[in-house]
């Protein structure tokens, strides 16, 4: 059981973190290892009476992970009818795609290949290649499931403040109207702002988001009529309409804020595959504002997550690159080693 050290002392850094700032991806990266090595500990133990024990584990891994795929390229085939065929939407089913086809290669090129036929600097090329892809392939499936498996804890975060002011981040208009997705930020909005106590001071509704090139008005704006429409008054929704991204979101709503005189908690509303990228960012800005999420459709779920993990990657690409120039850097060291001539 020497697997449940590790796993409890990962576990004690994941409570320590997410206590002192729940808004932390590491959060992610502790709870996601100290349940493999868990997972790993038990799997030992019960090996010692049950020798199948890893092997059926291992079976499970891989029929599990098969299964994923499926279900991945079947959202993909989901979301190009339903929604058309952008990049975006497109990303299920490549990552679906990935799955079945990169770790397979991976394996062949390290250890199922005949490369005896090659001359010896061609076989430990191809060797050192299957080498780093398997890599790669590790290092996406555990830095995303930090990502995810983080996302739903933190999605379910209940608030703790009353909210002084509430932010609504934007999304794209159909046809300048505010759309389904759109309108459940909305909705939970205007029920946080109802919600409010008698004899207190309504929070103010900032509904944020400019003018997309493929949008005939900002939808701040659009946002803003659906409030009014609905039942918040005139006077408590102040429409945010410059930003063109979720970190202009948060900045530019947070600068009306300021001007508004309204210096109480914020509370941030998005969906909820959205929440833990809009902590992040809201943390690196300096606010302390919580995120909640609204309700999103079943099958635009997979799609979204798989945009949010791209994003966040892209967003830390400078220790991505750092992580895979290092593993890059011990591969090129042992082909080297591998070719002199010693």
């Amino acid at each position: 059981m020497i697997m449940l050290l590790p796993a409890v002392v990962f576990a004690v850094l994941y409570l320590a973190s997410r206590r002192r700032d729940a808004r932390r991806l590491r959060n992610g990266v502790f709870l996601v290892a100290a349940i493999a090595c868990g997972l790993v500990a038990l799997l030992t133990e019960a090996s010692r009476t049950t020798p199948f024990t890893v092997l059926l584990a291992a079976f499970g891994a891989v029929l599990l992970v098969g299964v994923l795929a499926v279900l991945l390229i079947g959202n993909g085939i989901t979301m190009i009818r339903l929604e058309g065929r952008s990049l975006g939407n497109l990303l299920s089913l490549f990552a679906g795609v990935a799955i079945l086809v990169l770790p397979v290669l991976a394996v062949l090129l390290v250890l199922g290949l005949d490369l005896s036929s090659l001359p010896s600097w061609a076989a430990i090329l191809l060797v050192a290649v299957g080498v780093l892809l398997g890599f790669a392939c590790f290092y996406a499936a555990a830095t995303f499931a930090a990502f995810g498996v983080y996302s739903l804890v933190y999605s379910r975060f209940r608030h703790t403040v009353t909210p002084d002011v509430v932010v609504i981040l934007g999304s794209g208009l159909i046809d300048g109207e505010v759309p389904p997705l759109l309108r459940s930020r909305l909705d939970l909005a205007l029920r946080i702002h109802r919600a409010a106590r008698p004899g207190t001071r309504r929070p103010l509704l900032i509904p944020s988001g400019g003018q997309g090139e493929d949008e005939p008005r900002p939808e701040g704006v659009a946002m803003a009529e659906y409030l009014i429409a609905n039942g918040a008054e005139p006077a408590d929704v102040l429409p945010e309409t410059e930003s063109t991204s979720t970190r202009e979101n948060l900045l530019r709503s947070r600068e009306l804020q300021e001007s508004s005189g309204r210096d109480g908690d914020t509370l941030v509303v998005t969906n909820n595959y959205h929440v833990l990228r809009a902590a992040l960012l809201a943390r690196s800005i300096g606010s302390d504002a919580q995120v909640i999420g609204s309700p999103t459709a079943a099958y635009y779920v997979p799609s979204a997550f798989l945009r949010e993990y791209v994003a966040i990657m892209v967003e830390h690409r400078a220790l991505n690159g750092l992580a895979i120039a290092g593993a890059a850097a011990l591969v090129a060291l042992a082909v080297v080693w591998s070719l002199l001539p010693i």
